[in-house]
């Protein structure tokens, strides 16, 4: 999400100063800078970022209710941003979601800025409560709704747990990006783990003729 889509426009008259995302932007930059120089997140201040920034702390308090909030906006703006989804299939926006994971994970193994922040966050859970439901939540419900209409077009079986199926496809990334850093990540890796998967979730049940798992039941 953009600084401009974070703060949409709003159409009655003008209250207060403007919004301006110049100063925004050279808030987060404040910040990232910090973490460049190795200043653990409990030492983050308001203060501090408002001195680094060359801003007041009120202007910061304008836009962020406090440090949880801007550290947020601090590791979306580092991370590669989320593109429109194709809306051509199922499976084409199934990898292009994918592929952002990938491009994450890449992005987490270079960037000192997200390596640290990832896991000084862990330490957080204020921190992790918000990134968790302002970041992670709505892919997690768009990856959910790729999925229902894929099953409403056709293109997937109607008696799989979407909430497993996620799960299943954001998996092997995340293992290969989280749990095994060491582990490639190779351009076509979102395209393999895709189509892999949908092999046996369309509809007409599995090449072997072997039982579904429904969403009511879970494999003993």
């Amino acid at each position: 999400m953009s600084l401009a889509e974070r703060h949409p426009p709003n159409d009655g008259p003008p209250r207060g100063r403007p919004r301006s995302e110049a100063v925004e932007r050279a808030i987060i930059e404040g910040v990232m800078r910090l973490l460049e120089e190795g200043v653990p997140l409990a030492e983050l201040s308001i203060e501090r970022v408002a001195r680094t920034a060359g801003v007041g702390k009120a202007t910061i308090y304008r836009r962020w209710s406090g440090k949880e909030e801007l550290f947020v906006d601090v590791l979306r703006a580092a991370e590669p941003p989320d593109p429109p989804l194709p809306g051509t299939s199922m499976r084409d926006d199934l990898v292009l979601l994918l592929e952002q994971v990938r491009r994450r994970g890449l992005a987490s193994r270079s960037s000192a800025i997200l390596h640290n922040a990832h896991a000084q966050m862990k330490s957080s859970p204020k921190i992790w409560a918000a990134y968790h439901s302002t970041v992670v939540a709505p892919r997690r419900r768009l990856g959910l709704e790729v999925l229902r209409r894929g099953q409403e077009n056709g293109e997937l079986r109607t008696d799989v747990d979407l909430d497993l199926l996620n799960d299943l496809f954001v998996g092997p990334m995340l293992l290969r990006s989280v749990l095994h850093p060491e582990a490639d990540l190779p351009e076509g890796l979102a395209e393999q783990v895709v189509d892999t998967l949908l092999e046996g979730l369309r509809p007409g049940g599995r090449p072997d003729g072997s039982p579904s798992v429904s969403s009511g039941s879970r494999p003993s």
